[in-house]
C-alpha cells in the first residue's frame, strides 16, 4: 500500500426539486349506507348472527382465564400469571406495530404520488429518492414489468425451494428428515423500484446502476417438520435498501454484457412477521434479535464485500475477478478525539448534572470497530487508528457513531458520515466534524492508500511503517487476497462417506473459516478472503481442509508418499459372505487423534481495575467487586468474585482441552458484581500460538477498552506422557499447588476413539436398532451420533476427558438405541490403563448384555508440569543439599524462604518405602507440610492413618483435628471428615493458614486423630496425637511423611 493521492471523480452537486404549489385535488366518494330499519331483509338470521357473536365473544374471553385457572390449580404464585400476562402484551405491541407498519407502507405504495403530494412539507429523508435528488430516476416501466413478472418468479420460487432446498434441509440433519414446505406465495405486492441512479463515466467497460428497492409484501411462506408436528412461517415482510447492480464486462457481441453483478452497499432493513413457531420470535427482544441473525446471513451473501455474480455468455474469462475483485483502496481512518460532547450522566434522579463516558463506533459496510471508554469526559482523546478496505466508489460510506457507555443501555451521542470519495479525491482529509442528531464534534484523519501490484516500494512502506505510532494494531504494509475456488479428491470418510469440508485460512492470529460444502469430495467454494499484513517477508498464510462433522483434519498428501491415505484398504466395503473382509483387531484413527494437549490456565490476580460502584446517586464513588471471565474452545469459565478491591487476587487454576489448530485465541474479560446488570471492566485477548510452541506464558495484560487495569495471567501447555512412572509425583504436586477456589487438578487425560460395535441386540426380535454411545468419566460425558437401523453401527469418533484420579476413576461406556433403551453397557476401570504397555488399550470389549462387541482404543497421558518441578526421574529417597543446590529456578536466599509451586524440583520422595520404620503402639499418621510462598500460606495434606488402636469391640469412627498452636480457635482450628469402623482411614484432605513464613516458623501444629465415643455423645476418644515444631520442619520440601502417634493425658479433650 502506498500513501499517494488517488484519482477519482468528485460527486455531483445535488440540487433540491421545487415542491408543486397545489396538491393533487380529490373527489369525495359517497357511500350509500342503508336503513337498518327498511324492511326486505326478515329480523331472524340478524339476531341469531349478533347472538353467535355474542357467545364467540364471551368464549374468548373465558378462554383468557384459563390460564389462571391452571396458575392457581398447580399452586403457582401471582408473578407467573403477572409475568405470562406482561409477555403477552409486549408480543402483542410488537405484532401490532409490525401490521401498522405494513399496512402504511401498503398504502404508501398503493397511491404513492397522491400521498407525496400530502406530504411535501416532510422531511427529505421520509421521502422517495426520485423526489429528493435528481440524478435519481423514477423508473416507472420497470416496476410494471416486475409485477407482470412476478407471478412467474412465484413459480419459479415454489419449484425451487421444493426441489432445491427442501432436500438440502433434510439432508443437512437426521431430525430433519420430514422436513417440507407446505406453502409458498410470493403474494399480489411485487417488489417495487423507487429510483434509478447510473453512475456514468466510472469505467468503460462497466454499466453502474443503484436501484433503491422496496418489498412491502404479504408473502406468505410455511414449513413443517411432521416428525416433531412443528410448523412455522413468514407471512409478511419489508425490506428496504440500495442494491447495486454492475452490468459487467461489456462485450461486442450478443448479448453485450457478459455478467451481471448485483449487491447491497450497505445492509438493508429488514422487517418479518412471523407465524406458527416463530411467532415466539415476536417475542420483545427476540425480535430484534431474529431479524438481526437474519440480516447477518443476507450480509454474508449479498452485501459488500460479497456479491452475487450471474453470467450471461458461456465461457466468460476472469470469473473469480469479478466475483471477488480486488479492493479499490485502502483508507487508514485515525480517530483522534472528540468536542462538546452532550452530557448525559445525571445523579439523585436528574438533580446533578455529570458528564459522559464516551466512545466511537467506527463502520464502513461490513467492517465495524470500537474504540475503548473515555470515563467522565466531555472532550475525549481516543488516538486510535483502524484501516478498511474499499470495494466501491462511489457509494460506500465511513459513518462514526459516538454513545456514552451505560450499565443498561448505551446513550446516542451523535453520528457522522462521509462518502469514501472524498476521501478519494482530498487523498489526506483531516478535519472535525459535526456529529448529527446530537451536539459536539469528532477529528478524524483519513488517509487514501492505494495498492500497488508489485514489490517495489515495499521497503519503503516498511521503513515508514516503523516510524508510526499506531494502536490497537501495527499499521499494514501490504493486503492479501485468497481465491479459494474449489478441491478436488479429497478423502472419503470411514466406510466410503461423503464428508462436509470446509477450509481454515490463517496468518498468525487472524483465522477465517469458508462455508461447509455438504456431501461431497470435490467441493465447489468460490469465497475470498482478505487479510492485512504487516510484514509480508515474514508472514505466511496457513490452509486446510476440515471435515465438518468430524474431528479429524486433512492435510494435502502427495501420492506414494507413507502418509497418503488409502481409502481402499482403510474403508473395505462389505460384499457377499464370501469376499467379505476379515474383522479388524484394532482401530484406526485418523493421525490427530491423541494429539491434543491440556492448556493450564491460572489467573492470578488484577492491578487498578475502575472504580464502578456509586452510592447516593452517583455523588460517592465506591470500588468494584471484580470477577473474570475466560471462553476458549467452546467452553467458559468464571472466578469467584472478589468484593470491594480495585486490585483483587484469585488465584484460580482452570484446565481446559486444546488442539494445535492455529489461531485460537483465549478471550478474557472483566466484570464487577452488580445485583442488576454487571459491569464491563476491560477485556484481553492471549494468541495461544506462542503457549502452544513454547509451553509457557507468565505475563500482565493490559486490559483493552478501558482506561486502565491490567490482569495477571499464567498459561501452561501440558503434553501428555505415555508413561505412569511420574504418576505419583503429579498427584503429590497437584495436591500443593491446589488452591482452594479451583476444582481438583487433572492428573492425566483420557482419549477415546470409538469406532464400531458389532452384533447388537436386535429390537424386538427382527428389527435393527438405530444405536448410539455415550462415554462418561466422572461429569463429563460425551454422546456419538446415532446411526439409523444396523447392528453393526460405525461411529469413527473420538472424546477426550481430563482425569483427577486415574487410581479410583473408569470409563462408563453404554450403547443405546433410538427409542430402545440400553443396548449394552461397558465399565473399565482406568487403573487397567496404567499397567497396559505405553498406557493404551485397543481391542474389542465384550458388552455386558453378553450380546454385541464395541472396538474401541482408550489412551491414557499423564499431564506432567513441566513448571512445578516433576522430572520422569525424580525418585530419589534422599533430600540433600546438594540436590537443592542445583535448582536454576532459585534467586538466593535460603530454599525454604524462595520455594514455591513452579520450584518444586526433585523434592518429591517415593511413598510407604520399603525401608521406614514400622508404625508405633498407637499408629501413624501421614502428613504433607509446605510453605506457599507465592499465596504466603501454610499448607497442611492429611492423607490418611494406619495401624490405629482399637479400644473397644467394634472399630473406631476416625478423624483428624488439627490446631495451630499457640492459639486455640476456630480461626486456626481444621479437622477431616469422619470415617466409618476402620483402622487405616484415608482423608487425602487439603488445609491452608494464610500466614508470612516468619511466623508460621514461630508456631507449633497440634495433630490429634480422634473418634466418636457414641452416637448420642459429643465426647471424642483421643486415638493418638503428634506435635510437630514447624521452625525445626524444612516447610520447603513439600514431603509426604509418617508420624508416630503419641498418648495424652487428655482423652476426652476436643
Amino acid at each position: 500500500m502506498e500513501r499517494s493521492p488517488g484519482e477519482g471523480p468528485s460527486p455531483s452537486p445535488m440540487d433540491q426539486p421545487s415542491a408543486p404549489s397545489d396538491p393533487t385535488d380529490q373527489p369525495p366518494a359517497a357511500h350509500a349506507k342503508p336503513d337498518p330499519g327498511s324492511g326486505g331483509q326478515p329480523a331472524g338470521p340478524g339476531a341469531a348472527g349478533e347472538a353467535l357473536a355474542v357467545l364467540t365473544s364471551f368464549g374468548r374471553r373465558l378462554l383468557v382465564l384459563i390460564p389462571v385457572y391452571l396458575a392457581g390449580a398447580v399452586g403457582l404464585s401471582v408473578g407467573f400469571v403477572l409475568f405470562g400476562l406482561a409477555l403477552y402484551l409486549g408480543w402483542r405491541r410488537v405484532r401490532d406495530e409490525k401490521e401498522r407498519s405494513l399496512r402504511a407502507a401498503r398504502q404508501l405504495l398503493d397511491d404513492e404520488e397522491q400521498l407525496t403530494a400530502k406530504t411535501l412539507y416532510m422531511s427529505h429523508r421520509e421521502l422517495p429518492a426520485w423526489v429528493s435528488f435528481p440524478d435519481v430516476e423514477k423508473a416507472e416501466w420497470l416496476n410494471k414489468i416486475v409485477a407482470q413478472v412476478w407471478p412467474f418468479l412465484g413459480q419459479y420460487m415454489e419449484k425451487l425451494l421444493a426441489e432445491t432446498v427442501a432436500p438440502a434441509v433434510r439432508g443437512s440433519n437426521p431430525h430433519l428428515q420430514t422436513f417440507t414446505f407446505t406453502r409458498v406465495e410470493l403474494g399480489e405486492k411485487p417488489l417495487r423500484i423507487i429510483g434509478v441512479k447510473v453512475h456514468p463515466g466510472q469505467r468503460k467497460e462497466q454499466i453502474l446502476l443503484d436501484l433503491n428497492i422496496s418489498y412491502v409484501g404479504d408473502v406468505q411462506i410455511d414449513v413443517e417438520v411432521k416428525k416433531y408436528f412443528c410448523k412455522a412461517g413468514v407471512k409478511g415482510m419489508q425490506l428496504h435498501g440500495v442494491l447495486r447492480v454492475i452490468l459487467e464486462p461489456l462485450i461486442g457481441d450478443l448479448p453485450f454484457v457478459g455478467a451481471v453483478s448485483m449487491f447491497f452497499i450497505r445492509r438493508p432493513t429488514l422487517d418479518i412477521n412471523w407465524t406458527g413457531m416463530t411467532n415466539l420470535l415476536d417475542i420483545p427482544g427476540l425480535s430484534s434479535l431474529s431479524d438481526t441473525m437474519i440480516m447477518d446471513s443476507i450480509a454474508a451473501f449479498l452485501v459488500l464485500p460479497n456479491r452475487l455474480l450471474v453470467p450471461l455468455v458461456p465461457d466468460l474469462q476472469d470469473v473469480a475477478q469479478l466475483r471477488s475483485p480486488l479492493p479499490r483502496g485502502i483508507i487508514r481512518i485515525h480517530l483522534l478525539a472528540a468536542r462538546g460532547l452532550s452530557s448525559k450522566d445525571k445523579y439523585v434522579k436528574g438533580l446533578i448534572e455529570g458528564k459522559s463516558d464516551p466512545y466511537a463506533l467506527v463502520r464502513l459496510g461490513t467492517q465495524t470497530f470500537c474504540s475503548r471508554v473515555i470515563d467522565e469526559e466531555l472532550n475525549p482523546q481516543w488516538g486510535e487508528t483502524y484501516e478498511v478496505m474499499v470495494h466501491e466508489v462511489p457509494g460506500q460510506e465511513i459513518e462514526v457513531e459516538v454513545f456514552d457507555k451505560d450499565p443498561d443501555k448505551d446513550d446516542f451521542l451523535g453520528r457522522m458520515k462521509l462518502d469514501v470519495g472524498k476521501v478519494l479525491q482530498a487523498s489526506v482529509l483531516d478535519d472535525w466534524f459535526p456529529l448529527q442528531g446530537g451536539q459536539g464534534q469528532v477529528h478524524l484523519r483519513l488517509e487514501w492508500l492505494s495498492l500497488l501490484s508489485d514489490a517495489e516500494k515495499l521497503e519503503q512502506v516498511l521503513q515508514w511503517n516503523r516510524g508510526v505510532s499506531s494502536r490497537p494494531e501495527p499499521p499494514s504494509a501490504a493486503i492479501l487476497v485468497v481465491y479459494l475456488d474449489r478441491a478436488q479428491d479429497l478423502p472419503l470418510k470411514k466406510g466410503n462417506k461423503e464428508p462436509n469440508p470446509m477450509v481454515q485460512l490463517s496468518i498468525q492470529d487472524v483465522t477465517q473459516e469458508s462455508k461447509a460444502v455438504y456431501s461431497t469430495n470435490c467441493p465447489v467454494w468460490e469465497e475470498a478472503f482478505r487479510f492485512f499484513l504487516q510484514d509480508p517477508q515474514s508472514q505466511e498464510v496457513d490452509v486446510q481442509i476440515l471435515y465438518l462433522d468430524s474431528s479429524e483434519i486433512c492435510f494435502p498428501t502427495v501420492p506414494g508418499c507413507p502418509g497418503a491415505w488409502d481409502v481402499d484398504s482403510e474403508n473395505p466395503q462389505r460384499g457377499s459372505s464370501v469376499d467379505a473382509p476379515p474383522r479388524p483387531c484394532h482401530t484406526t484413527p485418523d493421525s490427530q487423534f491423541g494429539t491434543e494437549h491440556v492448556l493450564r490456565i491460572h489467573v492470578l490476580e488484577a492491578q487498578d481495575l475502575i472504580a464502578k460502584d456509586r452510592f447516593l446517586g452517583g455523588l460517592v464513588k465506591g470500588k468494584s467487586d471484580p470477577y473474570v471471565k475466560l471462553k476458549l474452545a467452546g467452553r467458559s469459565f468464571r472466578s469467584h468474585v472478589v468484593r470491594e478491591d480495585l486490585n483483587p487476587r484469585w488465584n484460580e487454576v482452570f484446565e481446559v482441552i486444546v488442539t494445535s489448530v492455529p489461531g485460537q485465541e483465549l478471550e478474557v474479560e472483566v466484570f464487577d458484581k452488580d445485583l442488576d446488570k454487571d459491569d464491563f471492566l476491560g477485556r484481553c485477548k492471549v494468541h495461544l500460538t506462542t503457549v502452544l510452541n513454547s509451553g509457557f506464558l507468565d505475563e500482565w495484560l493490559t486490559l483493552e477498552d478501558v482506561p486502565s487495569g491490567r490482569l495477571h495471567l499464567r498459561l501452561e501447555r501440558l503434553t501428555p506422557r505415555p508413561t505412569a512412572a511420574e504418576l505419583e509425583e503429579v498427584l503429590q504436586v497437584n495436591s500443593l499447588i491446589q488452591t482452594q477456589k479451583s476444582a481438583e487438578l487433572a492428573a492425566a487425560l483420557l482419549s477415546i476413539y470409538m469406532e464400531r460395535a458389532e452384533d447388537l441386540p436386535l429390537r424386538k426380535g427382527t428389527k435393527h436398532p438405530s444405536p448410539y454411545a455415550t462415554l462418561t468419566v466422572g461429569d463429563s460425558s460425551h454422546k456419538t451420533k446415532t446411526i439409523s437401523q444396523t447392528s453393526a453401527p460405525v461411529w469413527d469418533e473420538s472424546a477426550s476427558f481430563l482425569i483427577r484420579k486415574p487410581h479410583t476413576e473408569s470409563l462408563e461406556l453404554q450403547v443405546r438405541g433410538e427409542g430402545t433403551g440400553v443396548l449394552g453397557s461397558l465399565s473399565l476401570p482406568l487403573s487397567e490403563l496404567l499397567v497396559a504397555d505405553q498406557l493404551c488399550l485397543d481391542r474389542w470389549f465384550t458388552l455386558s448384555s453378553g450380546q454385541g462387541q464395541v472396538l474401541l482404543r482408550a489412551q491414557l497421558g499423564i499431564l506432567v508440569s513441566q513448571h512445578s518441578g516433576v522430572e520422569a526421574h525424580s525418585h530419589s529417597y534422599s533430600h540433600s543439599s546438594s540436590s537443592l543446590s542445583e535448582e536454576p529456578e532459585l534467586s538466593g536466599g535460603p530454599p525454604h524462604i524462595t520455594s514455591s509451586a513452579p520450584e518444586l524440583r526433585q523434592r518429591l520422595t517415593h511413598v510407604d518405602s520399603p525401608l521406614e520404620a514400622p508404625a508405633g503402639p498407637l499408629g501413624q499418621v501421614k502428613l504433607t507440610l509446605w510453605y506457599y510462598s507465592e499465596e504466603r500460606k501454610l499448607v497442611s495434606i492429611v492423607h490418611g492413618c494406619r495401624s490405629l488402636r482399637q479400644n473397644g469391640r467394634d472399630p473406631p469412627d476416625p478423624y483428624v483435628s488439627l490446631l495451630l498452636l499457640p492459639d486455640k480457635n476456630r480461626g486456626t482450628k481444621r479437622r477431616t471428615s469422619q470415617k466409618k469402623r476402620t483402622l487405616s482411614p484415608e482423608f487425602n484432605e487439603r488445609f491452608e493458614w494464610e500466614l508470612p513464613l516468619d511466623e508460621a516458623q514461630r508456631r507449633k501444629l497440634d495433630v490429634s486423630v480422634k473418634s466418636n465415643s457414641s452416637f448420642m455423645s459429643r465426647e471424642r476418644e483421643l486415638l493418638g496425637k503428634v506435635q510437630l515444631d514447624l521452625a525445626e520442619t524444612d516447610l520447603s520440601q513439600g514431603v509426604a511423611r509418617w508420624y508416630d502417634l503419641m498418648d495424652d493425658k487428655d482423652k476426652g479433650s476436643s
